[in-house]
């Protein structure tokens, strides 16, 4: 046992707890420890994680160009598609919401635990002797031991289960392929990425709760450029299998572009507490010492993670699987319809994505620090940020959707319409787009809502009961829809199931959380769509009137922001407003300090 006596007691002040934090958390002044990043930290966070997502939708959309190009809007695209069913389905489940509900706060709660323990240490008298064991262990590496060995294993047998079920999958996913072989083939490729996004996930949620972006942030720039560069190589060879091939290669560089980060934030070599950081005190005893006095020793809590049991997990899965069940949903009711009505789907949600991405970035960032403000109690600041969250994410969505539904042509023209991807193709796939901005808002504001109920670390089912009432709708619904509108019902009914989740979460949220003013929230949505239609409605036929699409799709991007804008202002948008404002008051900053730098140089 190894002992600190009078005099030996390490500096545990609040200067040396914030230099023990970092960069765990910028500790906050006043309250050492407790992680509240300022302003600028979110800011820069937030900047550094919407560049580098911005450059994953990039590379996004450029491999969708490809795919679209060499393989067109036919059987092998649809093959392709029903495979890539697994990776769409592993990175919600694995890195994108389950596995960053779990594991974001109970990151969180293992950094509280280590945050307390010091300041605990730090009010020791100096003359004060305890005794610790020696195999005590940091908090958030007893929850790494504790979690990730058998996290790697289940996956491993995930990925090899799937693989050779590969032929039931297919049939199940999408009955109506007239030669599902090359589904088969596609599908135990992508197989690999049950394991490889499901590491990249837990890496990420991890670094994400130690306050690091940037890697967990890129993963999708590495995934994107590993699908780009095998199909470039391979595609004359191996035709859409290529493709398949390049998922679970990208799937490998998620993992890789993560790892120089994690040795650098995870505690994965330290076996004894760092200095300054202590475990969190259990009971306390006396012992005699080797001078005969009687020292307090410590016996350190279960090391036992007690926020991932099955109690916890299995809401989450449910939830999760219920929402990327839309998906599926819409793979299995196109299935039916005729040859390339699959990729019409999937080439026009991948273009919808794009602002429900963008509008996700701030809450990427914000969940950590709204899960350690509940691990410490701070509940009213966790409310004020939800609110905020959702009102921005609105803005955010509400803005992009309208742009999408105005300029659905030109974008997709722009974007898809070479090589095998015809004019009809863009049609077909312009107008599928259309429908889909009708359920922006309620996709981008369940993937806000969903934060808080798991913040918390504590099991709830009212997520995946709401859920599961839109996954309802959509079944029923689409399955009606189907047979009148083919694609666009089955999208119509998407929008509508989603959108009831939303509300439903968003009522039960206000129940939950009190410094949540759900009245005012939906108030100011309302406005925000109100601006939305009247944009789309106005930008999209003045865009039309411009032949090319590069340049209609150019004026619809400063004509629907511009008339998005001045409604938002007219209906007293309050978000709006504050945008306005915040950007007023750069431009006066910008132009103070020009005309200092002015002064300064004629001085």
């Amino acid at each position: 046992m190894r002992a600190w006596g009078a005099g030996a007691l390490p500096d545990l002040g609040p200067a040396a707890v914030r230099r023990e934090c970092a960069p765990d958390c910028p500790g906050r002044p006043g309250t050492p420890g407790t992680p509240a990043p300022p302003g600028r930290f979110l800011a820069r966070a937030a900047a550094v994680t919407a560049l580098l997502t911005a450059a994953g939708s990039l590379c996004g959309l450029l491999r969708d160009q490809m795919l679209a190009q060499l393989f067109g809007a036919g059987r092998d695209t649809d093959a392709f598609l029903v495979a890539w069913t697994v990776p769409e389905t592993a990175a919600t489940l694995l890195i994108e919401d389950a596995m960053a509900l779990l594991l974001i706060p109970a990151f969180g709660h293992a950094l509280s635990a280590r945050a307390a323990a010091s300041d605990e240490a730090r009010t020791w008298p100096a003359d004060d002797a305890r005794t610790w064991p020696a195999d005590a262990r940091d908090p958030v590496r007893a929850l790494l031991a504790a979690t990730l060995p058998r996290l790697l294993g289940a996956l491993a047998c995930g990925s090899a289960l799937l693989a050779l079920g590969a032929p039931v999958v297919v049939r199940l996913l999408a009955p109506g392929l007239p030669d599902p072989a090359p589904a088969v083939a596609c599908t135990r490729l992508t197989a690999l990425t049950v394991l490889t996004f499901g590491t990249a996930g837990y890496l990420g949620a991890a670094l994400r709760a130690h306050r690091s972006f940037a890697a967990p942030a890129a993963i999708y720039v590495a995934y994107n450029a590993g699908i780009l560069g095998t199909t470039l190589a391979l595609h004359s060879a191996w035709g859409v299998r290529a493709a398949a091939a390049g998922v679970a290669f990208g799937g490998v560089l998620m993992v890789l572009v993560q790892l120089p980060a994690c040795v650098r934030q995870l505690p994965l070599h330290v076996r004894q507490l760092p200095t300054g950081v202590r475990q969190l005190p259990g009971r306390v005893r006396r012992l005699p010492g080797r001078d005969g006095r009687l020292r307090r020793a410590i016996r350190p809590r279960t090391s036992r993670p007690p926020l991932l049991g099955l109690a916890l997990l299995a809401p989450v899965v449910c939830f999760t699987l219920s929402r990327q069940s839309q998906v599926l949903v819409e793979r299995f009711l196109g299935s039916s319809l005729p040859a390339g009505a699959l990729s019409h789907l999937n080439y026009a949600q991948k273009v919808a994505q794009l602002p429900m991405v963008l509008s996700l970035m701030l809450c990427t960032v914000t969940f950590p620090v709204m899960a350690r403000a509940v691990a410490d109690g701070e509940t009213a600041r966790a409310g004020r940020r939800v609110e905020r969250d959702l009102t921005l994410a609105g803005l955010v969505v509400l803005l992009g959707g309208a742009y999408v539904g105005a300029c659905a042509p030109q974008i997709v023209a722009l974007l898809f319409q070479r090589g095998a991807f015809t004019a009809a193709d863009t049609a077909a796939t312009a107008s599928v787009l259309r429908v889909y901005a009708l359920g922006l808002l309620g996709h981008s504001l369940v993937g806000a809502l969903i934060r808080p109920f798991f913040a918390a670390a504590r099991p709830t089912w009212y997520p995946a009961a709401a859920m599961a009432g839109g996954l309802l709708i959509t079944v029923v619904a689409g399955a009606y829809a189907v047979r009148w509108w083919g694609a666009h019902g089955i999208v119509a009914a998407n929008a509508a199931g989603i959108t009831v989740t939303a509300l439903l979460l968003l009522h039960g949220l206000g129940a939950r959380v009190p410094a949540l003013d759900v009245r005012r929230v939906a108030a100011g949505l309302g406005r925000l769509v109100l601006a939305a239609a009247v944009a789309a409605a106005v930008g999209g036929p003045l865009a039309a009137t411009v032949a090319a699409p590069l340049p209609g799709a150019a004026a619809g991007a400063l004509l629907v922001p511009a008339v998005f804008a001045g409604t938002a202002l007219a209906v007293r948008a309050p978000e709006a407003r504050q945008l306005l404002l915040a950007v007023r008051a750069f431009e006066v900053r910008r132009l103070l300090l020009a005309v200092k730098g002015k002064l300064a140089h004629v001085r």
